[in-house]
């Protein structure tokens, strides 16, 4: 959102939002707001009236200004996730507002279609752009991806990242990691080290997107590369690292 709106921020949201915990829907609203708490990205409140305050909330604390439940549904009990998971604040310009924790819940839907990570921010947006640029990198001195048709990804107050086809890289560098990372514009993340001939191990400098979002789907195989771990040139001029590492 634009960093001049003060915080927090409310805004109405048109979508139907749906948030389910084993197997049962806890929430189902038309009237759900989008609320930023920070300036990274929005999360979903909902109107007191749309909490099932009877039937799957506990009061765990209660003060002047907040009411903290913990969630219990589908038979199970409360556990770490759910405890303290919905928020209900009493004055403020949240009032009469609650914050369910997205990560609480087993699964997000905007209308129909399931949502992961967190809600995408209304400001934001994602490009894809094919391009011809020459696009070399390597790892100390060893050259380990070499394309002319890299696809280039644009995001709203991120650096450019880089998009290469497999067949371009050297594959048989790479070691699959356990690290996997979610974004809810592009999909869930899965990443590899390289390890050179020496030994020398680089982790997590690639990634892939396997399965994507709609939006995202022009990515969906190809990898990139840490630009910040990496060196990189483009159309033979060496590029200074990018000053995040969001990916």
């Amino acid at each position: 959102m634009p960093a001049f709106f003060p915080l927090p921020h409310v805004e109405d949201c048109h979508k139907r939002i749906r948030a389910y915990i084993c197997g049962v829907c806890l929430i189902d609203t038309r009237k759900a707001k989008l609320v930023w708490l920070h300036h990274h990205y929005p999360t979903y409140f909902v109107l007191k009236d749309d909490l099932p305050l009877s039937w799957y909330l506990s009061v765990a604390s209660t003060t002047d200004t907040e009411t903290i439940y913990n969630v219990s549904a589908g038979g199970a009990p409360y556990d770490e996730k759910t405890r303290g998971a919905v928020i209900l604040y009493l004055t403020g310009p949240l009032q009469g507002l609650a914050l369910i924790k997205f990560s609480a819940m087993d699964a997000w839907f905007e209308e129909d279609e399931e949502i992961f990570i967190h809600p995408k921010d209304p400001y934001k947006r994602i490009d894809i752009l094919q391009s011809s640029r020459h696009v070399r990198i390597e790892v100390n001195g060893i050259e380990i991806a070499n394309t002319r048709a890299p696809r280039l990804l644009f995001e709203t107050g991120l650096p450019v990242r880089t998009y290469i086809p497999k067949t371009d890289c050297r594959m048989d560098l790479w070691v699959p990691s356990m690290t996997q990372t979610g974004c809810p514009y592009k999909g869930m993340a899965n990443y590899y080290n390289v390890v050179l001939s020496s030994g020398e191990t680089f982790r997590d400098i690639v990634w892939v997107y396997p399965n994507t979002t709609a939006e995202a789907s022009a990515i969906r195989g190809f990898v990139a590369f840490f630009d910040e771990k990496v060196d990189v040139w483009v159309d033979g001029e060496k590029q200074s690292p990018p000053q995040t590492g969001y990916n």
